[in-house]
């Protein structure tokens, strides 16, 4: 997951790089009169990275515009702290002065995605970010013993 706008612009330089490589890798695989079979089953493991990382590209561009995944369960309740923060157009730094912790804090916390978060803290950050998380809940039908 890509966190800030450092690693943003890294991963778009990386996507563009990728996209040269592959041209070029399926440019030596062809003057080696190679056949498309065996091209495709040299280029899938480069592709199938570059298409992750276009992925997080799309992902992180998403949560710029605010548009979030939706939380079940509170699994991926870290994901959607770091999803409010890049939407809201907050840095690391600046959460963690809001905070009134050191950036290696959040860093550190946004690495881990707020594994083992109390309610109260992750209740702080929302109501840091100016953000309100809200939630139903739904009775899960059982399936008949």
């Amino acid at each position: 997951m890509i966190r800030n706008e450092a690693e943003y612009k890294e991963a778009v330089q990386r996507v563009a790089d990728e996209a040269t490589r592959i041209k070029s890798e399926r440019a030596k695989l062809q003057e080696l009169d190679l056949s498309k079979e065996e091209i495709k089953r040299a280029l899938d493991p480069v592709r199938s990275f570059h298409e992750q990382l276009k992925e997080e590209v799309a992902s992180y561009e998403r949560l710029m515009r605010g548009e979030f995944d939706e939380l079940r369960n509170f699994e991926g309740v870290g994901r959607l702290l770091i999803a409010a923060r890049i939407a809201k157009g907050v840095s690391q730094r600046e959460l963690a002065e809001r905070l009134g912790v050191h950036e290696s804090q959040v860093s550190r916390d946004e690495r881990n995605e707020y594994h083992g978060i109390t309610v109260e803290r992750a209740n702080r950050i929302l109501e840091t970010l100016g953000v309100e998380l809200r939630s139903t809940v739904e009775a899960i039908e059982k399936a008949p013993a």
